[in-house]
């Protein structure tokens, strides 16, 4: 293979890039290195990749379409794997436009850089925020998801619509991934275990949202790795079961596509979370207990049946491990 990752500097992206690597597969990793958060984390992880002779780096920005439109040309890769974003649900209040240049005009330069030169597969992050307002749990691929509730949600339902159309006019193999509370070593700043962390070893008190009762679908961040790498090898087929008058919204009857939910499928209590830590670090939290920030939720749960069918997806990293393994690496990279 030879794999083109956006955001490879990045969470995700950095660990699906390692990944590849150790396979021994050829990886062209993109990425703007921007501000949002600490620029030195992504250099960091940068870093590692680079000291890969399997790995080369494009520092660009997706929106830049010629230039993402050159790199397709002159990297013709045999997967895209899209994971460079605008992240964050409540940025998304303050700055707006960074989502839509980012998330809709950056994936639609990467949809036509597929289109130019016909890779095998097209995989893209989504997120389990598009079911927004939707109280059915767990939340199922095949239920609708109509009612975001922030801008951040509705930049990835877009991608949703924008690659299904790609894949229905120029065969381009495409799934979507709606990743469920990702966590893990090296992983986000702007992200509730990383914040908590530095907090507690600094002796601050940590602010806890929804009054504590908030449930989150916590999954270790190898085991979203685990779900991409065996989606490159199994691209979208057309659904032959699918029905018109009664559409499924997870598959297609006219494209090859479909979107899959990458979740641990056990909802853990914030609370509990939040035991975990403290128990690894050794130090009892101070807590502020706070209401509901604006495009929260109460609770999320993923139904992975239809990821365990097409993937063999088996996530089975509970957090008292995981959180263990994220404490081992901040402790040992900021020598906490």
């Amino acid at each position: 293979m030879a794999v083109l990752v956006t955001g490879s500097a990045g969470f995700i992206g950095f660990h699906l890039a390692r990944r590849l690597l150790a396979r021994g597969e050829t990886v062209v990793g993109v990425d703007s290195l921007n501000a949002y958060y600490d620029p030195q984390l992504k250099a960091a992880r940068l870093a590692q990749l680079e000291a890969e002779p399997a790995y080369s780096h494009a520092k660009l920005d997706l929106a830049d379409r010629a230039a993402i439109l050159a790199l397709f040309d002159k990297v013709r890769p045999t997967h895209v794997v899209n994971l460079a974003a605008q992240a964050g649900v409540r940025y998304s209040l303050e700055r707006p436009e960074a989502y839509v240049d980012s998330n809709v005009v950056g994936f639609l330069n990467v949809l036509e850089g597929c289109r130019a030169t016909a890779p095998a597969n097209l995989l893209f992050a989504s997120t389990s925020s598009v079911y927004g307002a939707n109280g059915k749990l767990p939340f199922s691929v095949h239920d609708g998801a109509n009612h975001p509730i922030t801008l951040y949600a509705a930049t990835k339902l877009a991608n949703e619509a924008m690659a299904h159309s790609y894949a229905h006019l120029f065969g381009i193999p495409s799934t979507g991934f709606r990743f469920f509370t990702v966590y893990g070593p090296w992983g986000r700043p702007d992200m509730a275990l990383f914040k908590f962390t530095e907090a507690i070893l600094a002796g601050r008190p940590i602010d806890v949202y929804g009054h504590g009762q908030m449930q989150r679908d916590f999954t270790f961040v190898d085991d979203i790795v685990d779900g991409l790498m065996a989606a490159l090898e199994r691209p979208a087929a057309i659904d032959p079961n699918w029905n018109p008058q009664a559409p499924d919204p997870a598959t297609s009857g006219v494209a090859p596509w479909r979107v899959l939910n990458l979740g641990a499928g056990r909802p853990v209590e914030l609370m509990r979370y939040i035991e975990v830590l403290q128990e690894k670090l050794g130090r009892k939290a101070t807590i502020n207990f706070m209401p509901m920030q604006a495009g929260d939720v109460a609770r999320t749960d993923a139904d992975v049946t239809a990821t365990r069918a097409a993937l063999d997806y088996a996530p089975g990293t509970p957090v008292e491990v995981g959180v263990g393994r994220f404490v081992d690496w901040y402790r040992a990279y900021y020598k906490a």
